[in-house]
């Protein structure tokens, strides 16, 4: 690879779940092999190795760790049910903490048996009790609104001013907002959302993929950057111009890629970043 491409993957990180038959030593060693410089870990891929030794081999492989995905799904109908989400939440901050992972996304969750609103404020009680937790362990929390697609089970937070509604109420540096474009590419308000957002210091993630026309499966069929009709350029402008200085993190769920030879699509990767991202 060139010293202009290397340049260009400087600010390059790949979730695990994007790669997922890789475990994750495989997929440290595939990434810095390619350039790339970070890695968002997901909690199934620290199974294997437990976190403080999957912090090691990511250092050792000479790769940032990004985040840890996921916490969140904390409203349901059932109360004992939303008290296991916070212990869950809590041993995910330990994880985070003994990777080394500074941020901890938060997919917030849902329960079509109640109201949004009423899924909502679970979701704030359900911050509200992690977030001392996350303060003291160094760790940042950031909500991903996703898209409303779903929001009868995944997220009642579903738009950008949702999620920076809920993080301006905390009124914490420990909290703030992933921005993922295939959840939000078809807000309106998406440029003044991120603008202000980065004026409160909150943005915290950003995750690249695309929306492929037509989608065969909602959740299991994203797209490679510049195989859909998101705007991913235009976007990270945005998030570039309101201060977001941080990783663009490939975030791929596909039956079709997950069955690919995963050093071809890692090299898929790298090209789809470098022309449309």
């Amino acid at each position: 690879m060139d010293q202009e491409a290397e340049r260009d993957l400087s600010r390059l990180c790949v979730h695990t779940i994007t790669t997922r038959p890789l475990d994750l030593e495989t997929a440290v060693a595939e990434y810095a092999s390619r350039g790339i410089r970070g890695i968002t870990v997901w909690r199934d891929a620290l199974q294997k190795t437990g976190a403080k030794r999957a912090g090691r081999i990511i250092r050792e492989g000479g790769l940032d760790i990004v985040s840890l995905c996921r916490g969140g799904f904390f409203p349901s109908t059932d109360r004992k049910t939303r008290k296991s989400s916070i212990a869950g939440n809590l041993a995910a901050l330990e994880e985070a903490h003994d990777a080394g992972a500074p941020l901890l996304v938060l997919v917030c969750g849902a329960d079509p048996g109640q109201s949004p609103e009423t899924s909502r404020e679970q979701i704030k009680a359900g911050i509200e009790a992690i977030l001392p937790r996350a303060a003291e362990l160094g760790v940042r929390l950031a909500i991903e609104p996703l898209h409303p697609v779903y929001a009868d089970t995944r997220s009642s937070i579903n738009t950008m001013k949702q999620a920076i509604d809920m993080a301006r109420y905390f009124d914490s540096s420990w909290l703030g907002v992933a921005v993922d474009v295939y959840h939000v590419w078809w807000d309106e308000e998406l440029e003044t959302a991120i603008d202000s957002c980065g004026r409160d210091g909150r943005l915290f993630a950003f995750h690249i993929c695309d929306w492929k026309v037509p989608t065969g499966d909602i959740l299991n069929d994203r797209g490679l950057m510049g195989e859909g009709c998101i705007d991913i350029r235009r976007i990270r402008g945005w998030m570039e111009r309101s201060g977001f200085e941080g990783y663009n993190e490939v975030e791929i769920f596909s039956d079709i890629y997950w069955n690919l030879d995963q050093d071809r699509f890692l090299d898929m990767i790298v090209r789809a970043y470098l022309d449309h991202s």
